[in-house]
């Protein structure tokens, strides 16, 4: 994959200059790689490898990146890896080393100003902004029954950021009564122009209705109001294609490769 001006761009600045995800955590470069650090329940991880990372250093960075993380005692650390990363066998020699893959996601961008902005939804449901920990619970409960994964790491990385620093995040919650049936939050990176998009579970019987795109048009509107340029998404097959019919491009593909130090 050749990058493209927008992707150089989004490597720049979101990756080798990446900024900390939350609280707590900081951002270091260390030799080949800019890698992020925090305690056990935040992400852990190498954001960034340099683009003339040859063979042999390549297996000397994952080497030096095993042997700090593991020294930390965490359950397990991410190297977040893109399709278009060098070397070209990068993910064999993560593999040989010791990572798991996980299933890979698309990175889709998209120009904020050609979004649609308007928030439409069924009958019956209206959106709640999460500003404090009983908002992080509704978050939650929807995020657990939509994906049938557990909230417990997500929950306590929420609820720092919304303590101290909530201008770089926004949670919503879509309200049935008193049921939340979606959730969905955005990660806004002050000096950049890119704004994140995470999350957008929607639990079974309210899918198909228009939720996950009013959650989308919902979070456009903020990042436009806060002058940002793009919204970016590491996208799941079952997301990607209502992103692709808003106006979101596939700028390259993204797989998380997780190492778990033995015990």
């Amino acid at each position: 994959m050749r990058p493209t001006p927008l992707l150089t761009l989004f490597d720049h600045e979101m990756r080798e200059n990446a900024r900390p995800d939350g609280p707590g955590v900081r951002v270091e470069r260390a030799g080949d790689v800019v890698r992020q650090v925090g305690a056990a329940d935040d992400w852990n991880g190498v954001v960034w490898s340099s683009p003339v990372l040859g063979p042999a250093r390549a297996d000397a960075a994952i080497a030096e990146q095993i042997a700090y993380f593991t020294s930390l005692r965490h359950g397990e650390f991410e190297w977040k890896l893109y399709a278009h990363d060098r070397p070209a066998d990068l993910p064999d020699r993560l593999r040989a080393a010791g990572f798991v893959p996980e299933p890979p996601e698309t990175l889709l961008v998209a120009p904020v100003a050609g979004l649609p902005t308007a928030v439409v939804l069924p009958e019956g449901v209206e959106l709640r902004t999460v500003t404090d920990a009983a908002g992080v619970a509704l978050m939650g409960r929807a995020h657990e029954m939509a994906f049938g994964t557990d909230w417990s790491r997500l929950g306590h990385q929420v609820l720092a950021r919304l303590r101290e620093d909530p201008d770089s995040f926004v949670g919503v919650v879509a309200m049935a009564g008193d049921e939340p049936v979606s959730s969905a939050r955005m990660e806004l990176c002050p000096g950049t122009g890119f704004a994140g998009l995470w999350g957008g579970g929607t639990v079974a019987p309210w899918r198909g209705k228009g939720i996950y795109r009013a959650l989308i048009a919902h979070r456009a509107r903020i990042a436009a109001g806060r002058g940002y340029r793009h919204l970016m998404v590491d996208a799941t097959d079952q997301s990607a294609p209502i992103l692709r019919r808003l106006g979101f491009s596939e700028l390259s593909t993204t797989t998380p490769y997780v190492y778990r130090p033995a015990r």
